[in-house]
């Protein structure tokens, strides 16, 4: 038996609605033959919107009955809706390039050591995350300040937070000026895991983490408490590397 859907998506000349490609992409593929209707101007659009008593298209209907948008669709199918839950995918994205930039530089540079591991590896992941971070950074202090303890007593630490977290990542990578880096890096990182263990584990507290930018939908806790002890574990890891207690 042929399944068949019927799918409205705005498509006009300065426009092409990208949630209607991916409803059309998705029925497509769940094996649906598609009627696909294009309201190909604002007015066709409006019209139809209020001929449904909708707000937004696409709409998609099968079997005569309204599914509704995108989001709709993907939860009728019983997949989550992109807007819903937490979405670890961005900090499983950065964590996996930066670890496999650690191994190709560690491979170029001929060199491999646990140290220069971690300090490659660290100083890739503090550098993407402060980028994230400085992509938004009204949106990065809204959601930090929302539990860091320094930037609610001084807020200009919120702002200036990533250019030190970044600062620090390139001075480690590049081995420069160790003890400055080492100093942010510490301070920095005591600050946020004292500040992410008074709201989640004390406070209980629920917060959406800034540790990928203010948009982040992953919730504040375990993720945003490893990054603080990275760089933690990496500035104390400099020190004994520095004082020549090279036990790895």
């Amino acid at each position: 038996m042929i399944k068949k859907a019927t799918l409205y998506r705005m498509v006009t000349d300065s426009h092409i609605c990208p949630f209607g490609l991916k409803a059309k992409d998705l029925l497509q593929r769940k094996g649906y033959r598609v009627d696909d209707h294009h309201l190909s101007t604002r007015a066709k659009t409006d019209a139809f919107k209020a001929e449904h008593n909708v707000e937004t298209t696409p709409q998609i209907f099968i079997d005569g009955k309204r599914i509704g948008g995108y989001d709709a669709l993907r939860r009728y199918f019983g997949l989550s809706s992109k807007n819903e839950g937490n979405n670890y995918l961005p900090l499983i994205y950065i964590f996996t390039t930066t670890l496999l930039l650690a191994i190709a530089t560690g491979y170029l540079a001929k060199t491999f050591s646990l140290f220069s591991f971690m300090k490659y590896f660290i100083s890739y992941s503090m550098c993407v995350l402060a980028i994230l971070k400085l992509l938004d950074l009204s949106s990065f202090t809204n959601s930090f300040l929302g539990y860091d303890l320094l930037a609610q007593r001084y807020v200009p630490y919120a702002y200036a937070y990533p250019f030190l977290e970044i600062s620090a990542g390139v001075l480690m990578f590049a081995s420069v000026l160790m003890p400055v880096a080492i100093i942010i890096a510490l301070f920095i990182g005591t600050v946020g895991a004292i500040s992410v263990i008074k709201a989640v584990y004390i406070d209980k507290r629920e917060l959406k983490c800034a540790c990928v930018g203010g948009n982040s939908k992953v919730s504040l806790g375990f993720i945003s408490l490893t990054e603080n002890l990275m760089m933690i574990i990496m500035a104390m890891a400099s020190i004994f590397h520095l004082a020549n207690f090279r036990f790895f």
